[in-house]
């Protein structure tokens, strides 16, 4: 065998290795469920559910798993939170995968893009119903989705937008992703309640990836290309902080508007301090709390809705403080 032989088959033997550790991996935390009717420390479950994240280290996420467990808690529920620690098209689907391997009573997950539809319907038609929270997929077979209209926040931040500014901006977006769907939702939203406004110019969109550091990163890219963008949107808690980072070292304070998402404790400071002026607010401890809710419904075979929207709203300065409520706010 030659030596490219030789390392092409290593090469072959080491991708299949790290493939099977991610099986095995994801499917022991899934499979080492207890099935409904057991006691698990002397408390008794009706039901096992298992809510997958987009990526399980997200304060965003945290908050919904909260409200998850809130429900789970009163309804008699063992609710496994397993997924992802950072975000990971194949560990999320994977992870899907293996609790309907296992068998639990209801999955509940996001519905980022169109790879999600064939594996959500295939786990539906095995008999264990599905939720999608925070994002759809409208195309599959889901039973329900609980969640932000995206659609109608990015619309929100637009017309919020339009009155700070007095319908004059140059804008720059920066969003997490071109591909996830609630992303997409978000700036089709914003541009639908700016266009009309002809003092309102969408100068450059650019794509962070979810990172506060990638956010950054294209923000001085942007500052540097288009010196006369004033303004920036950015559609995920992460891109709101990178943004108001750069914004703050580069510029001075009111020189840029910036509108963010959600309610991240960096980014109330940057909205205390007046760099951020206004923030997209959304309800992810009741999206968790409901989607356990809507799965207990399906399980006992009452009619659910196919959508249910959480509240979304605008919060500036003069907003502040949160009530002990508003502060599910998190960041996504």
């Amino acid at each position: 065998m030659s030596r490219l032989a030789k390392l092409v088959y290593m090469a072959g033997v080491l991708s299949f290795i790290v493939s099977c550790s991610f099986t095995v991996f994801y499917g022991y935390m899934v499979l080492a469920h207890k099935p409904a009717e057991v006691k698990d420390g002397g408390i008794k479950y009706k039901y096992h559910f298992v809510l997958v994240p987009e990526e399980m280290d997200n304060e965003y996420w945290r908050l919904v798993e909260k409200g998850a467990q809130a429900a789970a808690k009163k309804y008699g529920v063992l609710l496994e939170y397993v997924g992802p620690k950072q975000a990971n098209i194949d560990v999320h689907l994977k992870t899907i995968e293996m609790a309907a391997v296992s068998k639990v009573d209801g999955i509940m997950t996001q519905g980022l893009d169109d790879q999600f539809t064939p594996l959500i319907n295939r786990v539906i038609e095995q008999g264990i119903p599905v939720v999608t929270v925070d994002t759809d997929t409208e195309n599959s077979k889901r039973f329900s989705y609980i969640g932000t209209d995206n659609y109608y926040s990015g619309y929100l931040a637009g017309k919020a937008l339009i009155a700070d500014t007095k319908g004059h901006a140059n804008v720059a977006i920066i969003t997490g992703s071109f591909y996830k769907n609630h992303q997409q939702e978000r700036v089709k939203g914003f541009k639908d309640a700016v266009k009309s406004e002809k003092g309102i110019h969408i100068i450059d969109i650019q794509e962070s990836e979810i990172s506060r550091v990638r956010a950054a990163e294209k923000a001085y890219q942007i500052l540097q290309n288009h010196p006369n963008v004033n303004a920036f949107f950015g559609t995920s808690a992460l891109d709101g902080v990178g943004i108001a980072q750069v914004v703050e070292q580069y510029k001075k304070p009111g020189q840029i508007y910036i509108i963010s998402f959600d309610t991240l404790p960096e980014t109330l400071e940057y909205i205390r301090k007046g760099t951020i002026q206004a923030t997209v607010v959304q309800e992810p401890y009741e999206m968790g709390y409901g989607a356990v809710k809507l799965m207990i419904d399906l399980i006992n075979g009452k009619k659910v809705p196919s959508i249910v929207h959480t509240d979304t709203r605008i919060l500036r300065a003069k907003d502040l403080p949160l009530t002990r409520g508003d502060k599910a706010g998190g960041g996504k």
